[in-house]
């Protein structure tokens, strides 16, 4: 119970990532405030904070569910006033919150001029904005107490070119913050990071498995089968939070796999997943007999991703 007597929030917690990092933090005997819109089940809508609050219990952790659009500011407001008022304080702040999930599977394929408006505010309302007015909210917890982490689930789609022209905006803004609130929070001992997990196994994923099997994402073929259980990331934020060195990460963009390799915890069926920096990961997608010859520990440095890839710079 390494995070017994800490207070965190996870923002869009009903279901998938969110839901799975609440399960993490529950596990180590935290006390988890979840926010989402659908609090008791709903037919035909997958999960609920309800839900996840029962299991996080079960888990041993303490949940405490609040309704919550985080689409409207007034109720982000009032989630950090009830924090402070009943905790008195707030240690980690994961912003996962995301409207658009439907959208962006909705919107694909189809040109950005061609998509509807809704396309872009659905991603970058919920999904971004939303993300900033917690940090501001998180930060004025942190910063008198000296302490805290705020965690930005973003993805690979902040460098690579997938999805939607909203989606790939919204997950580098969410880097980019990240790095700039670091800045200015490190004097306060406040870390701020954003987190990539990579595939996740999330309900909705695997309802879309034949669907998301079929397309390819920069020629590679997805493998649901293969993806990260929702839990995954959660490890990885437990982890993040018992780093006692967590300020020499502060500003960064890390993956899943690194810290699960750095950290040395695996998912919750025991798999180690691929890094995107690893060579054998890679070549694992067209050749898996081949990657059995190249070691797991190699890693190309970040500097050599980045420059392989992006090209507006």
């Amino acid at each position: 119970m390494s995070l017994k007597g800490k207070v965190c929030l996870v923002t869009g917690a009903s279901r998938g990532i969110g839901r799975g990092i609440a399960l993490a933090l529950g596990s180590e005997g935290a006390t988890v405030y979840i926010t989402g819109r659908t609090l008791n089940p709903v037919s035909n809508v997958p999960g609920s904070l309800s839900v996840t609050a029962e299991e996080v219990s079960g888990r041993g952790g303490k949940a405490v569910p609040v309704k919550c659009d985080h689409g409207n500011d007034q109720e982000i407001l009032e989630l950090f006033e009830r924090i402070k008022r009943d905790e008195g304080r707030l240690d980690l702040l994961v912003n996962n919150a995301l409207k658009g999930v439907a959208t962006i599977g909705k919107y694909g394929q189809t040109p950005f001029w061609e998509a509807p408006l809704e396309s872009w505010d659905d991603v970058i309302h919920v999904g971004l904005r939303c993300h900033y007015v917690a940090a501001i909210e998180a930060a004025k917890i942190m910063t008198p107490q000296k302490s805290g982490l705020i965690v930005n689930v973003s993805s690979a789609g902040a460098l690579f070119n997938f999805f939607t022209v909203p989606y790939g905006v919204g997950k580098a803004g969410v880097d980019k913050m990240a790095e700039m609130g670091a800045l200015q929070l490190k004097k306060h001992n406040v870390a701020f990071v954003s987190l990539w997990p990579g595939l996740v196994q999330t309900e909705y994923i695997v309802n879309q498995k034949d669907r998301i099997e079929q397309a390819t994402v920069k020629g590679v073929k997805m493998n649901v089968a293969k993806g990260e259980t929702v839990e995954y990331a959660g490890r990885a934020i437990v982890g993040l939070m018992n780093d006692r060195n967590i300020m020499k990460k502060t500003g960064k963009t890390m993956m899943t796999p690194d810290l699960g390799d750095e950290y040395g915890f695996t998912d919750v069926d025991g798999r180690k997943h691929g890094s995107l920096r690893s060579p054998k990961s890679w070549i694992s997608n067209w050749s898996p007999a081949l990657a059995t010859f190249v070691p797991a520990f190699i890693k190309v440095p970040w500097a050599w991703v980045i420059g392989a890839v992006h090209h507006y710079y």
